[in-house]
């Protein structure tokens, strides 16, 4: 058997005692070293009692580290220095591992060849069988196609050593999944995908959360810095309507900007290509979902203002990263 850590960087979110219950249930071989980084900013010695009584026979093979707020890269970080075992497995804390998920990934672990650094589970996200689901459902569900997501990913311990961790400029749970497989793949590692599976239930959220979720293209200008304007193609990612949002932002700017300029007929054109391009963005997130009167509101009014703040974050994210060097390929 080969022996593993898991690490789980955490808010004390109230999904967390679930995520260590269904480790502590999954039959076959128990994790060396379980490792909670706390990353709550500020916190007291509340949050984490329910969580930590769960463990059973893991609670002494658990340590809590504190993470200080840096987030879910530099939690997952401060994890890995205390990780002795030679594979690291990442699990987020809003997940829920299989039943035989420990027999499963001694499986995985086992048949790695010694040139594949990193064995990635599969998630399932269960969605509503009675309805369509949401615009949230559907973004959540994207999860199961994702290459390399740290909601499963098991890592050996000297490759994340090597390529030097986690990235910890990446400040969200963005990308950095994807940047980090990125240089072990430079540094001449294979990675490929597991058996073992791994349940990621949708989390409730407001209806504003789509409008702060804009903030991930800040990082997608970093990962263009380090990776050059091909890494779309490189992780396999979605390039989502980042020219399109700047193109509906623009028409909305420039038709405000003409309007007090006192030329109506530009402005009014400009309006009308704003208009235009904003339903067809709701439509586009509309017709998929259940179309009830509260998701049809939700994506009318986050569609106008979704455009905006994606381009906003994308130029600040450019520029805040203007200096930040190509990376280097990493010799194995």
């Amino acid at each position: 058997m080969t022996a593993y850590a898991v690490v789980i960087p955490t808010l004390a979110r109230d999904t967390l005692a679930d995520c260590l219950a269904a480790l502590v249930a999954a039959t076959g071989p128990r994790p060396e070293q379980v490792v909670l980084v706390d990353d709550r900013p500020e916190h007291g010695p509340g949050g984490l009692e329910h969580p930590l009584s769960v463990l059973g026979d893991l609670r002494e093979r658990t340590t809590v580290l504190t993470g200080g707020g840096r987030g879910p890269a530099a939690a997952r970080n401060t994890g890995l220095r205390a990780v002795t075992a030679p594979w690291t497995v990442f699990l987020d804390d809003d997940v829920q591992v299989g039943p035989h998920w420990c027999d499963q990934l001694a499986e995985d672990l086992t048949e790695a060849a010694p040139d594949v650094a990193g064995v990635q589970g599969v998630i399932a996200v269960p969605l509503p069988g009675e309805r369509r689901p949401t615009d949230r459902e559907r973004g959540t569900a994207g999860l199961a196609r994702a290459r390399w997501i740290t909601a499963d990913m098991a890592y050996r311990t000297e490759a994340l050593k090597q390529v030097g961790g986690f990235d910890e400029r990446f400040p969200r749970a963005f990308r950095e999944d994807a940047d980090l497989a990125l240089r072990v793949l430079d540094a001449g590692w294979r990675i490929r995908r597991g058996r073992r599976t791994t349940r990621h239930p949708v989390r409730p959220a407001d209806r504003w959360v789509s409008v702060r979720q804009q903030r991930g293209n800040a990082d997608d200008a970093l990962m263009r810095r380090l990776h050059g304007p091909d890494w779309w193609d490189k992780a396999a990612a979605p390039r989502g309507r980042i020219r399109r949002h700047a193109a509906v932002t623009t028409a909305g700017v420039a038709a405000c900007a003409l309007a007090v300029a006192g030329r109506p007929r530009a402005a009014a054109a400009c309006a009308l290509g704003w208009a235009a391009g904003t339903a067809e963005f709701a439509r586009a997130r509309i017709v998929p979902g259940p179309r009830t009167r509260q998701e049809v509101t939700t994506m009318l009014a986050t569609s106008v203002l979704i455009p905006p703040a994606a381009t906003w974050h994308r130029l600040s994210g450019a520029w805040r990263h203007r200096h930040v060097p190509a990376r280097q390929e990493v010799t194995p």
